[in-house]
Protein backbone atom coordinates (compact mmCIF):
# COMPACT_ATOMS: atom_id res chain seq x y z
CA UNK A 1 0.00 0.00 0.00
CA UNK A 2 1.24 3.57 -0.85
CA UNK A 3 2.08 5.05 2.59
CA UNK A 4 1.54 8.69 1.38
CA UNK A 5 -2.00 7.90 0.16
CA UNK A 6 -2.92 7.15 3.74
CA UNK A 7 -0.50 9.65 5.58
CA UNK A 8 -1.93 12.67 7.44
CA UNK A 9 -0.93 15.48 5.36
CA UNK A 10 -2.73 13.55 2.22
CA UNK A 11 -5.65 13.08 3.99
CA UNK A 12 -5.74 17.04 5.33
CA UNK A 13 -5.28 18.04 1.79
CA UNK A 14 -7.72 15.68 0.47
CA UNK A 15 -9.89 17.62 2.68
CA UNK A 16 -9.20 21.10 1.85
CA UNK A 17 -10.04 19.57 -1.50
CA UNK A 18 -13.25 18.85 -1.45
CA UNK A 19 -13.53 21.87 1.23
CA UNK A 20 -12.66 24.12 -1.88
CA UNK A 21 -15.14 22.02 -4.01
CA UNK A 22 -18.15 23.51 -2.20
CA UNK A 23 -17.34 27.39 -2.30
CA UNK A 24 -17.53 27.64 1.58
CA UNK A 25 -17.48 31.60 0.77
CA UNK A 26 -20.02 31.77 -1.86
CA UNK A 27 -22.15 28.60 0.28
CA UNK A 28 -22.05 31.03 3.57
CA UNK A 29 -24.02 33.60 1.38
CA UNK A 30 -26.84 31.66 0.51
CA UNK A 31 -27.11 30.49 4.24
CA UNK A 32 -26.59 34.37 5.70
CA UNK A 33 -29.34 35.21 3.25
CA UNK A 34 -31.47 32.38 4.23
CA UNK A 35 -31.23 33.05 7.65
CA UNK A 36 -32.18 37.03 6.80
CA UNK A 37 -35.54 35.85 5.65
CA UNK A 38 -36.28 33.46 8.54
CA UNK A 39 -35.44 36.36 10.76
CA UNK A 40 -36.92 39.18 9.39
CA UNK A 41 -40.20 36.88 9.42
CA UNK A 42 -39.45 35.55 12.75
CA UNK A 43 -36.92 37.74 14.80
CA UNK A 44 -37.20 34.87 17.64
CA UNK A 45 -37.29 31.49 17.12
CA UNK A 46 -39.57 29.13 18.37
CA UNK A 47 -37.72 25.91 17.58
CA UNK A 48 -34.38 25.24 17.59
CA UNK A 49 -34.72 22.10 15.22
CA UNK A 50 -36.58 24.74 12.88
CA UNK A 51 -33.89 27.12 12.83
CA UNK A 52 -30.57 24.24 12.90
CA UNK A 53 -32.32 22.39 10.02
CA UNK A 54 -32.46 26.21 7.94
CA UNK A 55 -28.80 26.28 8.48
CA UNK A 56 -28.02 22.74 7.81
CA UNK A 57 -29.98 22.80 4.94
CA UNK A 58 -29.35 25.54 3.09
CA UNK A 59 -25.74 24.80 4.02
CA UNK A 60 -25.60 21.58 2.43
CA UNK A 61 -27.70 22.68 -1.07
CA UNK A 62 -25.34 25.62 -1.47
CA UNK A 63 -22.74 22.92 -1.64
CA UNK A 64 -24.20 20.38 -3.00
CA UNK A 65 -25.16 23.06 -5.99
CA UNK A 66 -21.41 24.16 -5.82
CA UNK A 67 -20.01 21.22 -6.11
CA UNK A 68 -22.39 19.83 -9.26
CA UNK A 69 -21.54 23.16 -11.14
CA UNK A 70 -18.01 22.51 -10.89
CA UNK A 71 -19.01 19.24 -12.10
CA UNK A 72 -20.76 20.33 -15.54
CA UNK A 73 -18.18 22.92 -16.02
CA UNK A 74 -15.16 21.72 -15.50
CA UNK A 75 -14.13 21.68 -19.45
CA UNK A 76 -14.06 25.58 -19.50
CA UNK A 77 -13.04 26.09 -15.86
CA UNK A 78 -9.62 24.33 -17.16
CA UNK A 79 -9.59 27.26 -19.93
CA UNK A 80 -9.99 30.32 -17.39
CA UNK A 81 -7.29 31.60 -15.46
CA UNK A 82 -9.47 32.53 -12.05
CA UNK A 83 -10.60 28.67 -12.55
CA UNK A 84 -8.20 26.63 -14.07
CA UNK A 85 -6.81 25.84 -10.12
CA UNK A 86 -10.27 24.46 -9.04
CA UNK A 87 -10.07 21.13 -7.67
CA UNK A 88 -11.36 19.04 -10.24
CA UNK A 89 -9.11 20.93 -13.74
CA UNK A 90 -6.47 20.31 -11.67
CA UNK A 91 -7.01 16.72 -10.88
CA UNK A 92 -6.98 16.97 -7.33
CA UNK A 93 -10.83 15.02 -7.29
CA UNK A 94 -12.00 13.01 -9.69
CA UNK A 95 -15.31 14.41 -11.50
CA UNK A 96 -16.91 11.33 -10.43
CA UNK A 97 -16.49 12.04 -6.87
CA UNK A 98 -17.22 15.64 -7.25
CA UNK A 99 -21.10 14.90 -9.19
CA UNK A 100 -21.51 12.03 -6.00
CA UNK A 101 -20.96 14.65 -3.14
CA UNK A 102 -23.16 17.20 -5.25
CA UNK A 103 -25.76 14.96 -5.57
CA UNK A 104 -25.35 13.78 -2.49
CA UNK A 105 -25.81 16.95 -0.24
CA UNK A 106 -28.50 18.25 -2.40
CA UNK A 107 -30.71 15.00 -1.60
CA UNK A 108 -29.89 15.40 2.11
CA UNK A 109 -30.81 19.14 2.19
CA UNK A 110 -33.82 18.56 0.89
CA UNK A 111 -34.81 15.77 3.15
CA UNK A 112 -33.85 17.94 6.21
CA UNK A 113 -35.33 21.11 5.41
CA UNK A 114 -38.97 18.42 4.27
CA UNK A 115 -38.61 16.62 7.65
CA UNK A 116 -37.39 19.53 10.04
CA UNK A 117 -39.24 22.96 8.56
CA UNK A 118 -41.85 22.71 5.70
CA UNK A 119 -42.38 21.71 2.13
CA UNK A 120 -42.66 25.04 1.08
CA UNK A 121 -38.56 25.59 1.89
CA UNK A 122 -37.74 22.34 0.39
CA UNK A 123 -39.09 23.64 -2.65
CA UNK A 124 -37.30 26.64 -2.85
CA UNK A 125 -34.43 24.98 -2.12
CA UNK A 126 -35.25 22.76 -5.14
CA UNK A 127 -35.49 25.66 -7.21
CA UNK A 128 -32.52 27.06 -6.44
CA UNK A 129 -31.11 24.07 -7.72
CA UNK A 130 -32.64 23.50 -10.50
CA UNK A 131 -32.47 27.57 -11.42
CA UNK A 132 -28.84 27.27 -11.02
CA UNK A 133 -27.80 24.10 -12.84
CA UNK A 134 -30.55 22.84 -14.81
CA UNK A 135 -31.06 26.82 -16.26
CA UNK A 136 -28.19 29.15 -15.48
CA UNK A 137 -25.75 26.92 -15.69
CA UNK A 138 -26.20 26.01 -19.00
CA UNK A 139 -27.19 29.87 -20.08
CA UNK A 140 -23.78 30.76 -19.78
CA UNK A 141 -22.95 29.07 -22.91
CA UNK A 142 -25.87 30.33 -24.74
CA UNK A 143 -27.85 33.17 -23.46
CA UNK A 144 -27.09 37.08 -23.30
CA UNK A 145 -29.32 36.93 -20.24
CA UNK A 146 -27.41 34.73 -18.20
CA UNK A 147 -26.09 36.95 -15.61
CA UNK A 148 -30.04 38.04 -14.92
CA UNK A 149 -30.92 34.16 -14.92
CA UNK A 150 -28.37 33.37 -12.48
CA UNK A 151 -29.73 36.76 -10.15
CA UNK A 152 -33.15 34.48 -10.36
CA UNK A 153 -31.09 31.44 -8.75
CA UNK A 154 -29.42 33.40 -6.00
CA UNK A 155 -32.05 35.07 -5.01
CA UNK A 156 -34.06 32.02 -3.79
CA UNK A 157 -32.51 31.42 -0.48
CA UNK A 158 -33.95 34.60 1.52
CA UNK A 159 -37.01 32.85 0.30
CA UNK A 160 -36.02 29.43 2.05
CA UNK A 161 -35.51 30.56 5.30
CA UNK A 162 -38.83 32.83 5.24
CA UNK A 163 -40.63 29.89 4.07
CA UNK A 164 -39.41 27.73 7.30
CA UNK A 165 -40.59 30.39 9.20
CA UNK A 166 -43.80 31.42 7.95
CA UNK A 167 -44.98 28.00 5.82
CA UNK A 168 -45.60 30.39 3.20
CA UNK A 169 -44.11 33.36 1.42
CA UNK A 170 -45.83 36.41 1.53
CA UNK A 171 -44.86 40.61 0.55
CA UNK A 172 -41.43 41.12 2.61
CA UNK A 173 -40.06 37.55 1.53
CA UNK A 174 -40.57 38.29 -2.00
CA UNK A 175 -39.34 41.70 -1.60
CA UNK A 176 -36.26 40.07 -0.34
CA UNK A 177 -36.32 38.08 -3.36
CA UNK A 178 -36.12 41.30 -5.41
CA UNK A 179 -33.18 42.80 -3.07
CA UNK A 180 -30.89 39.57 -4.10
CA UNK A 181 -32.01 39.67 -7.47
CA UNK A 182 -30.81 43.36 -7.97
CA UNK A 183 -27.92 43.71 -5.86
CA UNK A 184 -26.48 40.48 -8.18
CA UNK A 185 -27.12 42.68 -11.45
CA UNK A 186 -24.35 45.16 -10.45
CA UNK A 187 -22.04 42.80 -8.18
CA UNK A 188 -21.71 40.53 -11.16
CA UNK A 189 -21.32 42.90 -13.89
CA UNK A 190 -18.73 44.44 -12.44
CA UNK A 191 -16.73 40.71 -11.54
CA UNK A 192 -17.59 39.81 -15.72
CA UNK A 193 -15.90 43.19 -16.38
CA UNK A 194 -13.04 42.40 -14.25
CA UNK A 195 -12.49 38.90 -16.15
CA UNK A 196 -14.05 39.58 -19.28
CA UNK A 197 -11.36 38.20 -20.85
CA UNK A 198 -11.38 34.91 -19.24
CA UNK A 199 -15.08 34.77 -20.29
CA UNK A 200 -14.38 35.75 -23.63
CA UNK A 201 -11.90 33.23 -24.07
CA UNK A 202 -14.35 29.81 -23.34
CA UNK A 203 -17.58 32.14 -25.59
CA UNK A 204 -19.58 33.42 -22.58
CA UNK A 205 -21.76 35.75 -24.36
CA UNK A 206 -22.82 37.82 -21.28
CA UNK A 207 -23.02 41.49 -22.26
CA UNK A 208 -19.39 42.38 -20.45
CA UNK A 209 -17.68 39.74 -23.61
CA UNK A 210 -20.18 42.07 -26.33
CA UNK A 211 -19.76 45.13 -25.34
CA UNK A 212 -16.00 45.58 -25.70
CA UNK A 213 -16.35 49.46 -24.19
CA UNK A 214 -18.29 48.95 -21.39
CA UNK A 215 -20.96 51.35 -21.61
CA UNK A 216 -23.87 49.35 -22.12
CA UNK A 217 -22.13 47.06 -18.77
CA UNK A 218 -21.78 50.09 -16.44
CA UNK A 219 -25.25 51.59 -17.79
CA UNK A 220 -27.00 47.80 -16.73
CA UNK A 221 -25.32 48.36 -13.74
CA UNK A 222 -26.79 51.74 -12.73
CA UNK A 223 -30.23 50.50 -13.58
CA UNK A 224 -30.46 47.84 -11.45
CA UNK A 225 -28.98 49.87 -8.64
CA UNK A 226 -31.65 52.50 -9.03
CA UNK A 227 -33.71 49.69 -8.83
CA UNK A 228 -32.71 48.31 -5.90
CA UNK A 229 -32.75 51.12 -3.65
CA UNK A 230 -36.08 51.53 -4.99
CA UNK A 231 -36.55 48.47 -3.77
CA UNK A 232 -35.10 48.20 -0.50
CA UNK A 233 -37.35 51.37 0.37
CA UNK A 234 -40.61 49.42 0.14
CA UNK A 235 -40.40 47.78 3.41
CA UNK A 236 -40.77 50.89 5.03
CA UNK A 237 -43.27 52.03 2.15
CA UNK A 238 -45.60 49.13 2.67
CA UNK A 239 -45.21 49.32 6.86
CA UNK A 240 -42.55 46.83 7.56
CA UNK A 241 -40.04 48.99 8.80
CA UNK A 242 -39.76 52.21 10.21
CA UNK A 243 -37.74 55.28 9.55
CA UNK A 244 -34.82 54.55 11.28
CA UNK A 245 -34.42 51.44 8.53
CA UNK A 246 -35.19 54.21 5.52
CA UNK A 247 -32.58 56.23 6.47
CA UNK A 248 -29.78 53.71 6.88
CA UNK A 249 -30.89 51.91 3.73
CA UNK A 250 -31.10 55.67 2.09
CA UNK A 251 -27.51 56.35 3.21
CA UNK A 252 -26.28 52.67 2.06
CA UNK A 253 -28.27 53.16 -1.73
CA UNK A 254 -26.82 56.47 -1.87
CA UNK A 255 -22.68 54.93 -1.49
CA UNK A 256 -23.69 52.40 -3.80
CA UNK A 257 -25.24 54.26 -6.27
CA UNK A 258 -22.23 56.96 -6.25
CA UNK A 259 -19.66 53.83 -7.43
CA UNK A 260 -22.32 52.92 -9.77
CA UNK A 261 -22.78 56.17 -11.79
CA UNK A 262 -17.93 56.33 -11.80
CA UNK A 263 -18.60 53.40 -13.62
CA UNK A 264 -19.80 55.03 -16.42
CA UNK A 265 -16.70 57.11 -16.95
CA UNK A 266 -14.80 55.09 -19.89
CA UNK A 267 -11.54 56.69 -18.09
CA UNK A 268 -10.12 54.36 -15.17
CA UNK A 269 -13.36 51.76 -15.63
CA UNK A 270 -11.34 48.36 -14.25
CA UNK A 271 -10.51 50.40 -11.00
CA UNK A 272 -13.77 51.39 -10.88
CA UNK A 273 -15.24 48.19 -11.48
CA UNK A 274 -13.35 46.76 -8.67
CA UNK A 275 -14.61 49.71 -6.21
CA UNK A 276 -18.19 49.06 -7.57
CA UNK A 277 -17.59 44.81 -6.31
CA UNK A 278 -15.95 45.56 -2.91
CA UNK A 279 -18.71 47.90 -2.56
CA UNK A 280 -21.05 45.48 -3.51
CA UNK A 281 -19.57 43.34 -1.31
CA UNK A 282 -19.91 45.43 2.01
CA UNK A 283 -23.38 47.02 0.94
CA UNK A 284 -25.70 43.23 1.03
CA UNK A 285 -24.99 42.63 4.62
CA UNK A 286 -25.31 46.42 6.09
CA UNK A 287 -28.66 46.53 4.23
CA UNK A 288 -30.28 43.08 5.63
CA UNK A 289 -28.56 43.63 8.64
CA UNK A 290 -30.41 47.11 8.86
CA UNK A 291 -33.59 45.15 7.98
CA UNK A 292 -33.03 42.22 10.64
CA UNK A 293 -32.47 44.72 13.09
CA UNK A 294 -35.13 46.99 12.59
CA UNK A 295 -37.84 44.16 12.96
CA UNK A 296 -35.99 42.66 15.64
CA UNK A 297 -36.35 45.85 17.54
CA UNK A 298 -39.90 46.33 16.50
CA UNK A 299 -41.02 42.91 16.32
Amino acid sequence: MNADAISPERTKSRFADYLELTKPRLSLLSVLTALVGYFAYRPYPKVAVELIAVILGTSLAAAGVAALNQWMEHETDAKMKRTADRPIPTGKIPSGSAFVLGTLCCIAALGILMAKTNGFAALFTLLTIISYLGWYTPAKRSSYFSTEIGAVAGAFPPLIGWAAAEGGVTTLGWILFGVLFFWQIPHFMAIAWLYRKDYSAVNFPMLPVRDEGGGKVALWSLVNTVALVVVTALPWWLGFATKIYLGATLVFGAFFLWKAIVFLKPEGRDVSARKLFLTSIAYLPLQLGALVADRTINF
